[in-house]
Parts: structure tokens; sequence; C-alpha cells
């Protein structure tokens, strides 16, 4: 039995999430032309070329350019596309810095019926200017992935990246960049590191992952509610379950780094050298699950459940189909003091039931009080959402246009207890404007010829206060303060994006941003204003 099952396990290998072949899948299914469940990524390779087999099989529903990129991106996953043959025809041997079978360039790559890697750099330079002042940005780094046997996928992303400028955005805080953990810094000069590692194996109705890696949970362009690439990555244990067509079920249990001392006695005692003292932080852990229902094509709803813990591993928050927020009722005893942050979260997701369109929404609650929803002069929700919506082809073939509308109420994200606060390293797991604001997005992509696209984007966002020394009392007092409550920042910025694929991996990048911030003063209410504008340029070989 044990030979039998295990004999079930395949290979799988997860695609980091800033491939543009998530884009060109979305295409295809808000077209109608496959099945996509992307709600949670990444996704798998495998899953990936299944999608492309699907697209192949429809091919004279593609204009030219979709078929030129049909092409280029099935020599990307030729390897994923030769486990799907019914019979593996596939070379082996080793190649440096030649081709592989499918005549797409690598710097090294080995196959045979144990083993197979494929290998490449990361090489990336960026010049510009933010305002009057000079940036540079330079990373390099490794990228590997590969199969051992048929039954284990693995993959490795590393890089390092040094920033120089007098304008530096050190923190990162108040923008969709990635937050960084800085392992050095100077005057003009930032740097820090990321590495990401997965080991990864499927069966016919699920995959299991063990990682350090970014997660995605819902849709948005301009950000996401629940999981984004906004905090930098954790490790976590992944398990997806699909016994049927129209459920998919997803767990997910993460470390996530508090960035709160532990100060106990204990270890305040474990001194070094007689001299300096050993700092221990304290532990905290998310864990995550969630159901996705198709009850017709093009038709995806999602309900989910997470919790923020600290202190200890829990078993109860191990198990997959635990109901988290009465564990912690359990395990709290009653007391607030000693229990977890909760939340609840919703998605909505429907792909061509109007022509080449996907509309979409999320809802994220922290808290909310039913009884008093519609109440003002009692209403404590904390919660936030968006509403989105992309038409692509219509009426020019190959452009398309996302517009979007994101609004988060105060408190969200939020807890009075240090580390069970919706953060990773002080970053939000959640989307980059925080609590107590708003968005609305729109965008404009063309694609040239196959590689080539250009990218047209606004953004407008409101906020009100969100560094509060009385934070604790007006989070959780008897009713909460209205939506943008305190001192006012409205930022406008707008940029366009050029980008050339001119190989796989081999990029040239051109971004213009032009920003408009109007900050409300403490002193008399009136409002300073600041406009800047920012230009760059960047080559690179990965991301």
């Amino acid at each position: 039995m044990f030979i039998s099952f295990a004999s079930a396990f395949a290979q799988v290998v997860y695609e980091p999430l800033y491939k543009d072949i998530y884009v060109y899948l979305g295409r295809m299914s808000q077209k109608g032309i496959i099945e996509l469940n992307d709600q949670i990524k990444p996704l798998s390779k495998k899953y990936i070329a299944e999608k492309l087999l699907e697209i192949s099989s429809k091919e004279n529903q593609l204009n030219g350019l979709e078929k030129q990129e049909l092409e280029f991106y099935k020599k990307d996953y030729y390897d994923e596309l030769s486990f799907l043959s019914p019979q593996d025809t596939s070379a082996t041997g080793t190649n440096l810095l030649g081709k592989d079978p499918s005549g797409r360039s690598r710097l090294f790559s080995y196959k045979d019926k144990l083993f197979k890697v494929n290998l490449s750099p990361i090489l990336g330079y960026e010049k510009g200017s933010i305002g009057s002042k000079s940036y540079s940005h330079q990373w390099s780094g490794l990228y590997f992935y590969g199969y051992l046997t048929d039954k284990i996928g693995f993959s490795f992303d590393y890089r390092d990246n040094s920033e120089k400028g007098e304008n530096i955005d050190r923190t990162k805080a108040f923008t969709p960049t990635t937050g960084a953990i800085v392992a050095y810094g100077s005057k003009n000069e930032i740097q820090y590191s990321e590495v990401r590692t997965t080991l990864a194996t499927d069966w016919s109705w699920g995959s299991a992952m063990i990682g350090k890696d970014f997660l995605e949970w819902g849709y948005g362009e301009s950000g996401k509610l629940v999981l984004s690439e906004k905090a930098p990555s954790f490790p976590f244990l992944r398990l997806d379950i699909n016994p049927v067509s129209w459920l998919k079920f997803n767990y997910i249990h993460a470390w996530l780094n508090s960035d709160v001392v532990d100060s106990t006695e204990m270890y305040r005692s474990y001194r070094l050298n007689h001299k300096f003292d050993r700092t221990v932080f304290r532990q905290k852990f998310l864990a995550s699950h969630s159901l996705i229902f198709t009850p017709y094509s093009g038709l995806n709803i999602s309900l989910g459940e997470s919790v923020i813990y600290s202190d200890k591993l829990e078993l109860s928050y191990l198990m997959p189909l635990m109901f988290f927020r009465l564990a912690d009722h359990y395990l709290s005893r009653g007391n607030n003091n000693a229990g977890s942050n909760s939340q609840f979260f919703l998605g909505i997701s429907s792909r061509d039931h109007l022509k080449n369109t996907h509309l979409y929404g999320t809802l994220y609650i922290d808290e909310i009080s039913i009884e008093d929803l519609f109440d003002h002069s009692k209403q404590r929700n904390q919660l936030g959402f968006t509403l989105g919506g992309s038409v692509t082809d219509l009426p020019v073939d190959n452009l398309s246009f996302t517009v979007e509308y994101t609004k988060t109420y105060p408190f969200i994200y939020r807890h009075y207890i240090p580390t069970q606060t919706y953060t990773n390293s002080g970053y939000q797991l959640g989307h980059w404007i925080g609590d107590n604001a708003d968005m609305i997005y729109g965008s404009l992509n063309y694609r040239f010829i196959r590689g080539l696209q250009a990218t047209l984007w606004g953004e407008h966002i409101r906020r009100g206060e969100y560094d509060l020394s009385e934070g604790v009392e007006l989070q959780y007092g008897p009713v909460q303060p209205p939506f943008l409550f305190g001192l006012r920042r409205n930022y406008t910025n707008a940029g366009i994006e050029i980008k050339y694929e001119l190989t796989h991996e081999l990029f040239a990048r051109a971004r213009f941003n032009h920003n408009d911030s109007s900050i409300e003063q403490n002193s008399n209410g009136s409002f300073v204003d600041k406009k800047s504008n920012e230009f760059y340029l960047a080559l690179y070989y990965g991301l």
C-alpha cells in the first residue's frame, strides 16, 4: 500500500510571481479560451503547461500576436510540456551557454532520467533620477529550478541589491515595492538581499510544498488586500487539494518576523562573552485556509479565514480543517489578552461573462458588527474591499484597460498586541496603502509586438491618520472614528512604462513617474503641496 501511494506522487515547481506568463494566461481566461484558477498564486509550472496545451488546442481563436506569444512561452515550459506528452522523447544531456532542445537559450541545463535542472543568472542595472538627484540600483544573483526523479520539484532564487543616491526610499513604507530588510546603510546607499526556495510534490488531486517565497490571494493590479508581495518573503507550508472540478481547498501555515524583542528574564540572562545580551525575537505565525467554488465556467467564489498568533507553535492551527476563530476561543479561555488576531475574507471573479472582461472583488474583514452594520453612531467595522474590472481586445486587439477601487477602513491590519499585527518584518501582508485610505487606479496596456509593451497608469489616493500614539484607545473604543479621520494626505501619481523582452528573461525597460502630494499640516489646517518626477532606464536578465 505504501509503495502504491508513493508512486502516485509527481514533481512540481512553482513559477515566480514576477513572470509575465501570469498576465498572458489572465488574458486568455478573460477571453474565454481557457479556464484558470489563479485565486492563490504562485501556480505550478506543470499547471501553466497544461493551460498552454489548452490554448494550443484553440489556436484558431488567437490573433497573430497571441500565437507568437504562445510559441515563445512553450519554449520556456518545454520540460513541463514533455512531462504531459504520452511519450517523453525530450533529449538528455548537458547544455552550457547554449540552447536546450526547445531552442531556448540557457546558461546551464542538465537532464537525465533521475535529475533535471535549469540555471539562469540574475543581473540588472537601473539608472535614473528622483527629482533632481541621481539614482542607481544594481542587483545580481542566481535562479535555478529542477526535478529529482519524478517525485520532487525544487527551486532557488537569490539576489543581492544595492541602491545609491540622495533620494533613496529607505523604508519603502508607502509604495507597492516589496519592503527590504536592510543589511547595510549609509547616507547615500542601502544594501539588502532576498532569497526564496521551494521543495514540492503533487499527485492527481493535490499538491504540497515547503518553502520561503511570496504568496498572493485574490486579484488586483494595484495591490491585494489579503496576501501580497508587499512584505518580504517568509517560510511556509502549503497544501492544495482539488477533489472535484468545482471545489479547491488551500491551507498555509507561515513563520513570520515579529520584530518584537523577547525581554523576559530568561533571555535577559542569556549573555555572550559576559558582556552582550543575546537578542531573541518573539515568535509569530500565520495560519490560513480557503475554499474556492466554481459553480459554472468562468465564475469563482472564494471564502477564507486566517489567524495571526504568537509566542509558541500551536497544534490547533496546524490542522487544515480547524475553525481558527473557535480554536482561538479554546486556547484563550475567553481572555482577550491571551487570544490571537483572526480575519475573514471573501472573493469573487467573473471571466468572459461579459465579452473579454474580468470582473473581480475582494472583501477583507478584520472586525465587523453585523448588529450595527448600518448604524454609523455605533459602528465599529474594520474591513476593506477592492472592486475592479479589466477589458482586453475591445475595441482594439492587444489593448487592455483596467480600473480598480480599494477602500480600507481605520485600523484593519492592526492589533493592540504588537506580535499579532497583520505584518511581516514590519510590512503589511495585505494592501500597501494600509488602513484608513482609499485609492482609485486605472491603466492602459498595449502590446506592439511579441515582448514589446507599454503601460500607462494613474492613481489617486486619500489617506487619513495612520501614525497614532493613542491608536489602541481609538481602535477599541465603543465607536470607531470616521473614515479618513485625522490629518489628510492626498496623492496623485501617474506614469508610463515601456518594457521589451528581447529574448527569454532578457529585458530593457524605461519608466517615467509624476507624483503630486498634498499633506495637511497640524498647525493651521493648511496643506503643503509637493511635486516630483522620476525617470529610470534599466537592462536586466531575470528580474
